[in-house]
């Protein structure tokens, strides 16, 4: 029997992406944020959650693709890791997607370096590649140094 997953996808450049949904805890437009001196480049800033603060990472440094232009603001993907709750910033939300185990394959070869240790895999779909990334190693920012 042919296991499916949930991802929760979102697009960043022109690269199509998924997380597990149970991780994600909501989704926000663009808030306000406090920088960090000294932080990461990685650590867009600090967002305040109703009282909870949680740290904003700019997906985009992490996946070391090129900035965002500054006109859509990104969203905020709000993730929960065994350790602590994040916030993810991406410049669009997707649908919720059922993908099956039988269309996972590797990480692509042109991903190379650091970046292809922060995805699992990928996912073959009728009209594109749909990249699945591994929330633990995004936030653990020893991955990747």
């Amino acid at each position: 029997m042919t296991k499916t997953t949930q991802l929760c996808t979102f697009f960043l450049d022109n690269l199509f992406l998924g997380i597990e949904v149970e991780n994600v805890q909501e989704i926000l437009r663009h808030q306000e944020m406090t920088r960090v001196p000294l932080a990461p480049p990685v650590v867009a800033g600090l967002i305040n959650l109703r009282g909870q603060i949680v740290t904003a990472i700019d997906l985009r440094r992490r996946l070391e693709l090129k900035p965002r232009a500054y006109d859509p603001l990104p969203i905020n993907i709000i993730v929960r890791t065994p350790d602590e709750t994040v916030s993810l910033l991406v410049d669009e939300i997707g649908d919720v997607l059922d993908v099956s185990d039988d269309d996972f394959e590797r990480p692509p070869d042109t991903y190379r370096g650091g970046v292809r240790e922060l995805i699992q895999g990928s996912y073959k779909l009728p009209n594109r590649l749909l990249l699945f990334l591994d929330v633990d190693k995004v936030v653990d920012f020893t991955v990747m140094d």
